[in-house]
């Protein structure tokens, strides 16, 4: 038997106390104030957190502020969530902070572990939608903040929950710290191999002679089609869109699809070109491209380019990543609302070429840290997926407790 089976078997046998949250916490809620000057000197204020999207995600102020008006403040080893859409998103500070409209901080009393009400809400945040209101504008008030119903085991067993989950979610922030650690040193590497110097040596002194890629290749534009279009079956296609939140450095199977009468009006790509999409939101977006490896052609959109080469096409895509590349495109790209270049413009830059056998063993080199950073079936991304669920199975399982209330 586990110590916390025999804790529940000693404590609380016949289930546990269940409590409304206005009788066992704190609350306060959060205020934009006035009349306030933000600042970056950490010396001239205190650190503050506006509430318009969940903490923790995405912070709207993370500067500092003079006090020149009455603010909200959540004291370290407070319970901090979002009151507005989405509701009932929470994180934990172990720091002073202003808290503005749309979060809340709870501190539990003396019976209420917070961390423990920290994890009891994350695993039911059901609870909070549901007494939220608001047909454009999600959101839940004090009064029904308060009414809802948590469990109050003792302490010792709210204590020992807090210690395995804490122990989970430690576990995966290193696994998270490890995978940033591991993509930046992806992204040196690639941007070291990728280097050639005066004498036209690569880094590991093999011998790469530098031509424009309209040298190499040839660009080919594809045709409009729109996201209407797309079905689930048929020819496969490429959405530009896509090539921001799907494809990675190479695919050998597409996402969509299109009617075929369709796609025999369209342009496509070819297997060992290289997709290249010439149209985004910020001039970062511009440039990324994806090896095609598929065994048919794919329907590339009219915001991409095909480029046919005579190169390994996974070493041309990952060159596209390279701030090689980029330096050579930026001043190519027209911005606007939308920012996008032209033919002309990739056309214009330059690529080492080494002999085949040396692109081989850099796209061997770089596709082991493309699997270790970004393979959801393996290396870090799936050993953390994996670890998240095992957290989240146990949160089930350890806060799942019977109303001794009810009998």
């Amino acid at each position: 038997m586990s110590k916390f089976d025999t804790l529940i078997e000693q404590l609380c046998p016949d289930g546990m106390e269940f409590r409304e949250l206005g009788e066992v916490v704190n609350l306060i809620m959060g205020t934009s104030p006035s009349g306030n000057t933000f600042s970056s000197n950490p010396e001239n204020g205190i650190e503050f957190h506006q509430g318009k999207t969940s903490f923790g995600k995405e912070i709207i102020k993370n500067s500092n502020i003079y006090t020149a008006s009455p603010i909200k403040i959540a004291e370290p080893n407070s319970l901090i969530m979002s009151v507005r859409a989405p509701v009932g998103d929470t994180n934990f500070t172990n720091r002073r902070i202003a808290i503005g409209r749309g979060l809340c901080s709870m501190i539990g009393n003396d019976d209420l572990s917070t961390k423990f009400l920290y994890y009891f809400i994350n695993e039911n945040i059901q609870a909070f939608k549901n007494k939220s209101s608001g047909s454009t504008f999600e959101a839940i008030n004090t009064v029904d903040i308060k009414k809802i119903s948590i469990p109050l085991p003792p302490l010792p067993i709210q204590q020992e929950i807090v210690n395995i989950l804490d122990k989970f979610t430690q576990l995966e922030a290193e696994l998270q710290a490890e995978l940033e650690a591991r993509r930046k040193q992806y992204e040196y590497y690639r941007n070291q191999l990728f280097i050639v110097n005066d004498d036209g040596l690569m880094i590991n002194g093999v011998k790469a002679e530098c031509k424009a890629l309209s040298e190499i290749g040839e660009f080919i534009r594809g045709k409009r089609f729109v996201k209407n279009d797309i079905t689930s079956e048929g020819i496969p296609c490429i959405h530009y869109g896509e090539m921001y939140t799907h494809y990675k450095i190479w695919a050998i199977e597409a996402k969509s699809y299109l009617e075929p009468a369709l796609a025999a009006k369209l342009r496509v790509a070819h297997t060992g070109d290289v997709i290249i999409v010439a149209a985004g939101e910020t001039v970062e977006d511009i440039g990324n491209g994806v090896a095609w490896l598929g065994e048919s052609d794919v329907v590339i959109h009219d915001a991409c380019f095909a480029f046919s080469h005579n190169l390994n096409p996974k070493y041309v895509s990952y060159y596209l990543h390279t701030d090689l590349f980029r330096s050579q495109i930026k001043r190519y790209i027209s911005s606007g609302k939308i920012s996008s270049i032209n033919a002309a413009g990739l056309s214009k830059a330059l690529i080492p070429i080494p002999p085949l056998a040396e692109q081989e063993r850099i796209v061997g080199i770089l596709d082991k840290f493309e699997s270790l950073v970004n393979d959801i079936s393996e290396g870090l991304p799936a050993e953390i997926e994996a670890r998240h669920k095992q957290y989240e199975y146990y949160r089930g399982k350890l806060l799942n407790f019977k109303n001794a209330n009810n009998g």
